[in-house]
This record gives structure tokens, sequence and C-alpha cells, in this order.
């Protein structure tokens, strides 16, 4: 009966064979990986090339020296994550100063109407028909115009690059009583002076056609459009007048709608935030069981 087992050099030759298949799946997984990362590499640089070309389209098609809500409004998501870093973000108490810089400067140049106040979780801006609230990670939340406004002053101080100017220090907004009731006079006082010249013209062609004989009918009407046009002037700088003293009024009412010149702020705003610090503190202290039971005690003794 023929042995069936291999004989020695069969054995070499096999292992030399399983040794050759092994190198060759071998070469093959590392040809497969270098494969692999060399279509991630090419994947991760066509993204860096992606990315490169929509921010440099951003910056062609934005302007960030006047950015606004409206602007804001038009980006895509791809086009904020490409405009802004997220790792060179400024946040913390250090944003929060930014934007309350920028902000009092747009109020002091009457871009925004709003009053700000420090509150304990971040900073308060809110007017009379809305508020916002700007966390120190760079959240807001609130509703209406204001919002709208510090939105885009929170998204351009969290970049490092842009520039905040020395804010004006003290009250920004007036005290109602302390806002005149129209604007400068000037203008009115040279419409006037123009009706009068253009009255007295008038006038002038009208009896010169009633009192002398003058044939023609080129002075009455003449007279007659010239007195029309004064009368025009008029009712136009009345019309101004009373535009400028009715807009002055509703400026002192939105004034005292945001609690200038008192401690009450509006009531649509959050409740954590309707009263005062002072007055909360003060109204702690007040209730405070304690101190009652201490007067209580005073007064038996």
């Amino acid at each position: 009966m023929a042995d069936s087992r291999p004989t020695a050099d069969e054995g070499d030759e096999r292992a030399d064979e399983s040794g050759t298949d092994a190198d060759s799946r071998t070469a093959v997984g590392e040809g497969a990986d270098t494969g692999n990362e060399g279509e991630s590499a090419a994947t991760d640089a066509d993204a860096a090339e992606s990315t490169d070309q929509l921010r440099q389209r951003v910056d062609e098609t934005y302007d960030f020296d006047d950015f606004g809500p409206t602007d804001m409004a038009q980006m895509s998501a791809d086009e904020w994550e490409a405009a802004f870093d997220a790792d060179s973000w400024i946040t913390g108490d250090a944003l929060l100063a930014r934007v309350e810089a920028d902000l009092r400067n747009r109020i002091a140049e009457r871009d925004v109407f709003a009053r700000l106040e420090g509150v304990e979780d971040g900073l308060l801006a809110y007017s009379d028909e809305g508020y916002a609230v700007v966390y120190p990670d760079g959240s807001v939340e609130g509703r209406g115009t204001v919002l709208r406004d510090v939105k885009p002053t929170v998204a351009l101080c969290s970049m490092d690059d842009y520039d905040v100017a020395e804010p004006p220090e003290g009250e920004l907004l007036p005290e109602p009583s302390a806002v005149p009731e129209g604007g400068g006079e000037l203008g009115n006082w040279m419409l006037q002076l123009v009706a009068v010249a253009q009255l007295l013209a008038g006038l002038g062609l009208i009896v010169a056609w009633v009192f002398f004989p003058v044939e023609t009918l080129f002075a009455p009407v003449a007279g007659i459009v010239f007195v029309l046009f004064a009368l025009l002037l008029f009712v136009q700088v009345a019309n101004a007048r009373l535009s400028d003293k009715f807009r002055s009024e509703e400026y002192r009412d939105r004034l005292r709608a945001v609690g200038i010149g008192s401690d009450e702020r509006p009531d649509f705003l959050p409740e954590r935030y309707r009263k005062p610090a002072d007055a909360s503190a003060v109204e702690g202290t007040d209730d405070d069981p304690q101190t009652d039971e201490l007067d209580d005690s005073a007064s038996s003794v």
C-alpha cells in the first residue's frame, strides 16, 4: 500500500507556496490601504479647495463692513460656515463686552433703538416692541426688531478681525422731557420767506390788473398762480411742524415704554428680566423670614 503522506520536499514546496500567497495577500492589503489613504487625501483636498472657493465667493458677494440683517438672511448654511471659522470665534465675557460696545455705538447713532442692561446670564437689549438676550456662548434669543438688529452684531463681534469702535459713555437715550418739540426751524423759516415773497408778488399782479389799465390776462393769471403756490408752501410748513410734533411725542412715548426716567421694564420681557436686579435684591431682603423673626424678637424685647 502506497504512503499518501507528503515527503519532506513536498512539504517545503507547499510551505513556500503558502508563504508566497500570504505575501501576495499582504501586498494587496497594503495596496488597498494605500489606495484608501490616497482617496481620503484627495477628498480632503477637494473639500478644502471647495471651502476656499466658497469663502472667496462669499467675500466677493457680501460687504462685511456693512453687514446687516438682510445679508444675514440671504446667506446659506454652507456660506455661513465658510465665512466664519468656528474655531476662531470670540466667546465669553469678551464677546459680551464687544457686543455691548458695538450696540452702544449703533444706539448713539440712532441706528438702533434699544436699552442695554447687563443681566446675570448675559446681555439684555430691549425696546418698546421686542428684546434680545445675548449669552456668553454667542447664542441669542428674543423677539421683534431688536432681535433682528442684535443677531448680525453678535456674528460680527464674534470675529477677531472685526474692529469695534470705542463706545460713548453715559446714558444713550435722552429723558422724555428733554426731547424737543421738533427739528430745526431754519428750513421752515426759509419756506415761509419764499411763500411770503410769492404771495406779495401774486397780490401785486392782481392789484395792478384791477387798478391799472392792463389789457393782458397774463398778470391776473400769474398772480393767482403765485398766490396758490404761496398757500401751498404755508400748508407744507404747517404740515412739517405738525409731523415734527407728532414724531417727538411718539419718541417720548417709546422712551417711557422702555423705562427711561423710571425703573420699570416692558411686560413682554421674560419673568426673570422684568424687574431690575437692585429692586429684586431689595425685595428679597424685605421678604427674608429670618429678618422678620429678628424684628419680632427685637419688638418683644
